[in-house]
């Protein structure tokens, strides 16, 4: 069966011969709801000045990216790895300091607290 494109670069397959078996696919749909809503857009937008140069990882994304790794039952910074392990699904994944920092200056600046709250707002009124 194959699954409908969603912008990655990779095409999704579900077999049942047990053949390229990839771990944590169901945390992928915590993704693709949260790309598809447009919060992953949101957070990015609301976090725009935290990005110093065009190569640095996205806010958003990393966020993103945290939450599923929160949601696939991490409970630290290093969980992330388990998601970074799995590019096929996710992409390119944040390093553990890379994340560390977008959430110390997350934490740091009260403005960017309000900017999430905005985020959330944005992605609950599209769906």
């Amino acid at each position: 069966m194959k699954v409908q494109h969603d912008g990655r670069n990779v095409t999704v397959e579900v077999r049942a011969d047990g053949a390229g078996v990839v771990s944590h696919a169901g945390s992928a749909l915590v993704a693709l709801i949260a790309d598809k809503t447009g919060l992953t857009g949101a957070l990015s937008d609301g976090l725009e000045g935290l990005r110093q140069r065009r190569s640095a990882h996205d806010p958003g994304r990393v966020l993103r990216d945290l939450a599923v790794m929160l949601a696939d039952g991490g409970d630290c910074l290093a969980d992330l790895g388990a998601v970074r392990d799995q590019d096929a699904l996710f992409g390119v994944v944040a390093s553990d300091s890379t994340a560390f920092r977008v959430i110390d200056r997350i934490a740091c600046s009260p403005g960017l607290l309000d900017a999430l709250a905005t985020a959330h707002a944005r992605a609950r009124e599209h769906v």
